[in-house]
């Protein structure tokens, strides 16, 4: 396939037209979430006024969404990548169809919502995962990585920011509803631009369980996986309990969008040094770091509660999630290519790392579930902040038992 370069954009890496699109598709979706998903929690504790009920619901998205990642691997073995990446935009855009026709009566339907979304997600990154390993090579995978993390962070700047401003100029759900439909346009479009991507059947027998059994005889798979279970535990809760911790202590949706602009601005800048400077020797220490300023930054946000507090926090975090994720993405995908059949095995090691990721937010969410039940969320919040944030900081204890010389030899 024809090659293309731009030596000021991409300096001395080497890209495809299909290694563009899939970037492309990949900032439309992160667009489209932080335009939306940022408030939609929020959406629904309005609603409810519920924790318990938002606990549920986002229990329900990673329950459905690893079953979801099964079928979807064996479909993906059977027919094509770029159809199951276009389930999965389908199943995104008739989850915020469904909040749009139940409207202020979202709340009653929150296992249908949580249902259409988990669906939705192990659809779209069942396939985009999946696609990241084909179209990426190990030479420009923190490269793809770290651009991609710019383009989220983009779409992070400007998506939170003028849906806060749109929602707070309208009164009742009005500027909800006008979001809503912007991100399903985003998501059109996402479609649209999947049809120019080369075809990309497969072929052979899906076998999920054996990449299970995997884990017994590869050392670095089995490292991976724990790792990545533990990065589920942190995401689990921290993905919409912050979001509502920051609009109950503001009331504004105006400051949430601010937050999560912040958020963006300072993830931008770390994305970027992170895909250029990051590199193979250094991954290691560079997961180390950013799990070390992840887990402190919980400290920030337990003892006093207040919005400077929150803008700072989220600058720290926004600053450490790069430093980790780009290096952990890479390794991972290092390991799975040096893996058992791993050319004819990639979907299976995809959907594996992915039931581990979801086992993890879903064991967070139950934590969160139970610890809320039992006692008061003021006296309980804390601690679960404490437990669930070491998350990322425990990928190190894994990661750092990876043989290096076997996946870089």
């Amino acid at each position: 396939m024809k090659l293309l370069r731009n030596k000021k954009l991409f300096g001395d890496v080497h890209v495809t037209k299909d290694f563009l699109l899939l970037l492309v598709i990949g900032g439309l979706y992160s667009l489209s979430v932080a335009l939306s998903n940022t408030f939609v929690n929020v959406y629904i504790w309005k609603q409810t006024g519920n924790l318990i009920q938002i606990g549920v619901y986002n229990l329900t998205i990673t329950i459905v969404q690893p079953i979801t990642f099964i079928i979807a691997g064996r479909i993906a073995k059977k027919i094509d990548r770029i159809i199951v990446l276009r389930v999965g935009v389908i199943f995104l855009a008739l989850f915020f169809i469904s909040v749009l026709l139940t409207g202020s009566d979202s709340g009653k339907y929150l296992l249908l919502l949580g249902t259409i979304l988990g669906i939705g997600y192990g659809f779209y990154w069942l396939a985009y995962n999946v696609l990241t390993f084909e179209i990426t090579e190990p030479e420009t995978r923190d490269f793809f990585n770290g651009f991609f993390g710019i383009l989220s962070s983009l779409g992070g700047m400007i998506g939170p920011l003028a849906a806060g401003f749109i929602i707070s100029q309208f009164k009742q759900f009005y500027g909800y509803t006008i979001i809503f439909i912007v991100s399903l346009g985003l998501f059109g479009l996402a479609t649209v631009l999947s049809f120019f991507m080369k075809k990309r059947p497969a072929s052979g027998t899906y076998l999920f369980s054996a990449i299970i059994k995997e884990r017994k005889r590869n050392r670095n798979w089995k490292m991976v996986t724990n790792a990545t279970f533990f990065q589920g535990v942190r995401e689990g809760v921290f993905a919409f309990v912050i979001n509502i911790y920051v609009f109950i202590a503001t009331g504004s949706e105006m400051a949430l969008g601010t937050y999560a602009f912040v958020n963006s601005i300072v993830s931008f800048v770390t994305y970027y040094l992170a895909g250029r400077y990051i590199k193979k020797n250094n991954r290691m220490k560079a997961i180390l770091l950013g799990g070390c300023f992840l887990f402190l930054s919980v400290f920030l946000i337990i003892f006093h509660v207040s919005y400077p507090i929150f803008l700072i926090y989220s600058a720290v975090i926004a600053f450490s999630y790069p430093i980790v994720l780009v290096p952990f993405h890479s390794t991972s995908y290092d390991v799975i290519g040096r893996g058992w059949k791993a050319s004819e095995m990639r979907i299976e090691y995809i959907v594996v790392k992915e039931l581990f990721l979801n086992g993890g937010r879903a064991i967070s969410i139950l934590i969160f579930l139970l610890s809320i039940a039992l006692f008061s969320v003021k006296s309980a919040l804390p601690y679960i902040l404490v437990i669930l944030g070491s998350g990322y900081l425990l990928i190190y204890f894994f990661i750092r038992h990876i043989n290096l010389k076997e996946i870089f030899s």
